[in-house]
This record gives structure tokens, C-alpha cells and sequence, in this order.
């Protein structure tokens, strides 16, 4: 299902929705965001991968760079470091909060794990980390943790009880995975164990990487 975010009353962003296949006593989503340059049909195309009592929501990045292509803040790689927009970013952090709020409303959801590939990996954080109470876990697809979030991050129980998946791979030349493994070892600092995983690829999702989070999502289901 696709929705038009220009009629009144609509969603904040446009978005790819799957609704559960089979019914659960928990009512659970997850909410995927593209990489930069992508768009909300890319990881809806593993919709079908993913646990049938889930509902599956593919958001759109609110900036556009193209035809079909956009992003949930611009960033710069000719420095050999991402240099991004900070003020771009905080729009879309607060934009996917409103987000999550509207699918726990409209789908009468009880618990949403929040996630993405890439960029989308790296907002998911950003809303988890400093938005705890909303959020049941993220998924960082070869992601990497903002040291600017930092600041607005609060060491608490909420925080605590955050489920974590963190996949990369160690061929990644986009982010490498020092990204992820730093990721892990600040969790680790705030209280937060992650279900931590390398794969031998590069900047990417493949089936191991499906395998081990639905195993990871039915592991919190149970």
C-alpha cells in the first residue's frame, strides 16, 4: 500500500506499508529507512523476508536528489569523511518521530523497531537513542552512530531495556565497519548489549544478514 502524503489528514511522509500476515497478542512493527539516494521501495523489496506478524512500514526520506532518489539529509564524502547537513538531519529525526507516533496510532501498534541501511541505519539511532521511550529496538544496517547525537542522548532505565541489532560488513569502503564496532562499544558504555554481526561483504544487506535479524526479532517476540 502506498499513501499520498499530500491529502489532508495523511502521513507525515509517503510510505510503502505490508500488513501482518498473521495475527499476534503483540501488535508489532518495523519501520525501514532507505539509504541516501534510495527510496522507500528499496528495503520494502525484503518486506516479504521479514516475520509474517510484523507490519512492515518503508518511509521516503523528506529531501530529494533525483528522479526517485532521496535522503534524509545531504552528506559529503569529498573530504574522505560524511560531512553533513546538521540542520537537515534534526528535521527528519523529528519528522521519523512523528512518524512512529502516527503507526502506533493508525495500526494500533504495542511496539516498533526502528531501522535502516546505511543512512537510514544512522537515523535510526539518532531516534532510538534519544528517543528510548517510544522505540522497542534498532536495526543498524551498515550504519554508524553520530557523535553529534551524543549530548541529547540520557542514561536511563528506558534507554537500558533498548534492543540493538548492529550488522556490517568488514569489506565496507562506504562506512567502514570501525563505524559499527565503535557503535557497539559505546552501547556497551551506556548500559545497552547489542546482538553484534560482521559479515565478509561490503556496503550491503544479504541473506545472512535477513537469517540472523529475524532470528534477532523472534527472539524478542518470544
Amino acid at each position: 500500500m502506498e499513501t499520498n502524503s499530500n491529502t489532508p489528514g495523511s502521513p507525515v511522509l509517503q510510505y510503502l506499508a505490508r500488513e501482518p500476515k498473521v495475527q499476534s497478542a503483540k501488535k508489532q512493527a518495523i519501520i525501514l529507512l532507505h539509504g541516501v539516494g534510495s527510496n522507500e521501495a528499496d528495503l520494502f523489496s525484503l518486506a516479504d523476508q521479514l516475520p509474517d506478524d510484523f507490519l512492515i512500514i518503508c518511509p521516503r526520506g523528506q529531501y530529494t536528489l533525483g528522479a526517485g532518489r532521496y535522503a534524509w539529509y545531504n552528506v559529503d564524502f569529498s573530504t574522505g569523511k560524511p560531512v553533513f547537513d546538521t540542520t537537515q538531519e534534526a528535521s527528519s529525526r523529528e519528522l521519523i518521530k512523528q512518524v512512529v507516533a502516527q503507526v502506533k496510532q493508525q495500526y494500533k501498534v504495542d511496539e516498533v523497531y526502528l531501522g535502516g541501511f546505511s543512512q537510514g541505519g544512522i537515523m535510526s539511532y539518532s531516534v532510538g537513542l534519544t528517543n528510548p521511550k517510544d522505540i522497542k529496538g534498532i536495526i543498524a544496517l551498515s550504519g554508524r552512530l553520530l557523535v553529534e547525537i551524543r549530548s541529547s542522548i540520557r542514561k536511563n532505565d528506558e534507554l537500558q531495556q533498548l534492543k540493538v541489532f548492529i550488522a556490517h560488513g568488514v569489506q565496507d569502503n562506504t562506512l567502514p565497519v570501525q563505524y559499527a564496532r565503535e557503535a557497539k562499544s559505546y552501547l556497551e558504555n551506556l548500559g545497552i548489549q547489542s546482538s553484534y554481526h560482521e559479515y565478509n561483504m561490503g556496503h550491503q544487506v544479504n541473506g545472512a544478514v535477513i537469517k540472523d535479524l529475524n532470528d534477532w526479532l523472534n527472539q524478542q517476540s518470544n
